[in-house]
């Protein structure tokens, strides 16, 4: 049997584990598209939200030409807003909840 002196050896490896990994996860990213290319949504490796852009199709897919960088540019940043919002919000609620359950220990890899 392991004493406890291994114990808390093997634990340590294995918080050490979980920040490399939440490391590698925060900077690596994840993009993808919809409508033949014309949104395009990057999240980092751990959900979070990074960047929208958008084609002009994707506003007036019968005349593209028609939709102006200004007003995309503009739609873009609204939406993202919205959404880094939204993802504040969300993980702030989960934090809470995870604490309430933990009794405020932090656990790495859970928040």
């Amino acid at each position: 049997m392991m004493n406890m002196m291994q114990v808390m050896q093997k634990a340590q490896k294995m918080q050490q584990k979980f920040k490399e990994a939440q490391t590698e996860l925060e900077n690596s990213e994840v993009t993808t598209t919809s409508g033949n290319g014309a949104v395009t949504v990057t999240l980092t490796g751990q959900g979070k939200f990074k960047s929208l852009k958008l084609k002009p199709e994707a506003i007036n897919p019968e005349n593209p030409s028609a939709v102006d960088t200004d007003s995309l540019e503009m739609l873009e940043d609204l939406l993202c807003q919205a959404l880094t919002d939204a993802t504040t919000k969300a993980t702030t609620q989960m934090e809470s909840k995870m604490k309430a359950i933990t009794g405020g220990i932090s656990i790495p890899g859970l928040f």
